[in-house]
């Protein structure tokens, strides 16, 4: 079953911007385990990411509606640098943009809310906390509108 699928409406395509093998696959597990079957495809930091939407942009591999799941702590390009340049794109500027992190410091948690994420989750127990990610994604956009 898809998560975020409602009647006459695409589903939500996931870009999961992650360094981390561990997580990166906790997270696709945890998508798995609550049947949801919503494309997640992986970019291993920001300026693969970035990189993959500016190109999808042109070559349409992946429409909308987007939601990015986005560590903060990656090499070459964080995720408030990612955030930072989406907002800055005219296409890519409305993406609905979730960090995922293990700083609870509080430098990090305003960067992040001043570039309007849509939440800021500290993982700290990959397993449950990212089934209960899961589960608030699947809340989030049950009764959210995304913009085109």
């Amino acid at each position: 079953m898809a998560l975020f699928a409602r009647s006459g409406a695409t589903d939500v395509k996931i870009l999961l911007v992650e360094d981390d093998d561990g997580d990166a696959k906790a997270v696709t597990r945890a998508f798995a385990k609550a049947n949801i079957g919503n494309p997640i495809i992986r970019a291993q930091d920001g300026v693969e990411a970035l990189a993959y939407l500016t190109e999808a942009e042109k070559k349409t591999q992946i429409r909308p509606p987007i939601l990015l799941l986005v560590d903060l702590n990656m090499p070459r390009m964080n995720g408030i640098e990612l955030v930072r340049a989406l907002r800055a794109h005219p296409e890519l500027r409305r993406t609905v943009v979730f960090l995922l992190t293990t700083s609870k410091r509080e430098e990090d948690m305003a960067a992040a809310y001043d570039l309007n994420v849509a939440g800021y989750i500290v993982k700290q127990n990959a397993g449950v906390d990212f089934l209960n990610l899961v589960g608030m994604i699947d809340s989030f956009w049950k009764i959210v509108e995304l913009p085109a």
